[in-house]
C-alpha cells in the first residue's frame, strides 16, 4: 500500500515531486539541442570546440546515454510506483539525481577531465538501477526483476565505452555503443510489449484487449540481449551470414506483435499511432541490418539510425507526451500540436534513413530540422505542464 504526507508532498515545487517530471522536461530539452550541435559540428561550424573524445564520441554516447537514459530513468521511476504500491523518488533526492544527470551531460559537451568525468557518468544509471530494484525487491515483484537486469547491463556497457574513451580505442566505443542501442530496443520491446496493447484497448475503448503471447515475449527479450552481447563483443560489426538470423527472427516477431496489436482505430488517436509507428521502425532496423548482415545493402548506418530515430526517438516521444498528461491529472488527449511533432520526427527518420544516399547533406539538415521540431513542439507545450501541480490537486 502506498503511504503518502500528502502536506509534505504538497510542499515539494512541482518539478521534483515524480521521476518524470525534470527527466522528461531535461531530456527532452537536451534532444532539442544535441541533434543541431551535432550538425553543426559536422559542418564545421562550431570552431576549434571539442567535447571530451571529440564531437563523434560525444553524438555516440550522449544520445544514448543522455537522452534516451534520461527517458528511462523518468519512465521508470514513476512508473515502479504504480507497480509496487511504494512512494516514489521525490524531493531533495530526486532534484540530486537531476543535477547529477545534467553534470555529466555539461562535463562532457565542455571536456571535463576524464578523472571527473567518468565517475560523473558512470554513476547516473547505476543509481536509476539501485532505486529502481530496491522498490521492486521490496514487494519481491518478480516479474519486474528484469527490468533492472536491463538496466544493469546498460549502466555496465556504459562502463565499457568509458573504458575505450579513457583508453582512446574508437572500436570499444563503438562495439559499447551499439551494445547499448540493442539494450534498448530489448527494453523498448519489453515494455512496449505490456504497455501498448494496454493503451490501445484504453485509448480506443475496447471491451477486450489483445492477450500476450508470453513465448514471443520473452523470445524477443532473449533476441534482444543476443544482439546487445553480440555488439558488446564486436562480432555484430562485421558482415556475417549467421547473425542474420537472430536479427530477421527479432524484426519478424515485432511484426507479427504488430498484426496482432492493430485495430484500424488507431489512426484516429496520435497518442496510439506514433507508438505502433515507433515499433515498425524497430522491425525495419532489425531487418534492414539482417539485409547488411546478408551482404544485401553496403551500410549499416540507416538501419541503425532506423533504430536510434524512428524506433528509439518515436517511442520515446509517443510515451513521454502520454504519461505526463495521465501524471499531471489531465484527460489522455493531446495537444493538437503534438500530431505535427509526431508526423515531424517520422519524416526526419524517413529523411536519415532513406535519404542520405541520393540527398547526402541536405537529408541531415532535414532530418536535424525535423527532430528539433518534433522536440520543441513538445517542450513548448509540456514544459508548463511538467513545472506546474497536478490539475486534479494530487500529489505526484
Amino acid at each position: 500500500m502506498q503511504v503518502l504526507d500528502r502536506r509534505k508532498a504538497l510542499q515539494i515545487p512541482p518539478i521534483w515531486r515524480l521521476g518524470f517530471r525534470p527527466f522528461f522536461l531535461g531530456g527532452s530539452l537536451f534532444a532539442l539541442l544535441a541533434i543541431p550541435l551535432w550538425i553543426a559540428a559536422l559542418n564545421g561550424l562550431l570552431g576549434n570546440w571539442q567535447p571530451a573524445g571529440g564531437w563523434l564520441a560525444w553524438h555516440r554516447h550522449e544520445l544514448l546515454f543522455g537522452f534516451g537514459a534520461a527517458i528511462i530513468a523518468g519512465f521508470l521511476l514513476t512508473a515502479v510506483q504504480n507497480w509496487t504500491g511504494q512512494p516514489g523518488l521525490s524531493g531533495k533526492p530526486l532534484a540530486a539525481l537531476a543535477g547529477l544527470w545534467l553534470a555529466a551531460r555539461l562535463g562532457w559537451l565542455f571536456n571535463l577531465p576524464l578523472p571527473l568525468l567518468l565517475p560523473l557518468e558512470a554513476a547516473f544509471l547505476f543509481a536509476v538501477a539501485a532505486l529502481m530494484g530496491q522498490q521492486v525487491w521490496r514487494v519481491r515483484q518478480k516479474n519486474n526483476y528484469p527490468i533492472v537486469g536491463v538496466l544493469l547491463l546498460l549502466a555496465s556497457v556504459n562502463c565499457l565505452l568509458l573504458f575505450g574513451l579513457a583508453t582512446g580505442d574508437d572500436g570499444l566505443q563503438r562495439q559499447a555503443a551499439y551494445a547499448g542501442i540493442w539494450l534498448v530496443g530489448a527494453l523498448m520491446g519489453l515494455i512496449g510489449g505490456r504497455v501498448i496493447p494496454f493503451f490501445t484497448q484504453r485509448g480506443l475503448r475496447r471491451v477486450q484487449g489483445v492477450k500476450p503471447w508470453v513465448w514471443l515475449d520473452k523470445s524477443l527479450l532473449a533476441c534482444g540481449l543476443l544482439l546487445a552481447v553480440l555488439f558488446a563483443t564486436g562480432l555484430g560489426l562485421q558482415p556475417s551470414l549467421w547473425l542474420a538470423l537472430p536479427l530477421a527472427a527479432f524484426g519478424i516477431g515485432h511484426l507479427l506483435r504488430l498484426a496482432r496489436w492493430y485495430d484500424r482505430g488507431i489512426w484516429q488517436v496520435d497518442l496510439l499511432w506514433s507508438l505502433h509507428l515507433a515499433i515498425a521502425w524497430l522491425a525495419i532496423a532489425a531487418l534492414g541490418l539482417a539485409l547488411w548482415h546478408l551482404g544485401l545493402l553496403s551500410s549499416p548506418s540507416p538501419a541503425l539510425h532506423a533504430l536510434t530515430v524512428g524506433a528509439m526517438a518515436g517511442l520515446i516521444l509517443a510515451m513521454i507526451a502520454r504519461v505526463s498528461l495521465g501524471h499531471t491529472g489531465r484527460d489522455l488527449v493531446a495537444p493538437k500540436a503534438m500530431a505535427w511533432a509526431f508526423a515531424l520526427l517520422n519524416l526526419g527518420s524517413v529523411a536519415r534513413v532513406f535519404l542520405p544516399s541520393v540527398w547526402p547533406l541536405y537529408s541531415l539538415w532535414l532530418a536535424a530540422a525535423c527532430w528539433a521540431g518534433a522536440f520543441g513542439l513538445f517542450a513548448w507545450h509540456y514544459a508548463p505542464m511538467l513545472l506546474s501541480a497536478r490539475t486534479d490537486g494530487h500529489p505526484g
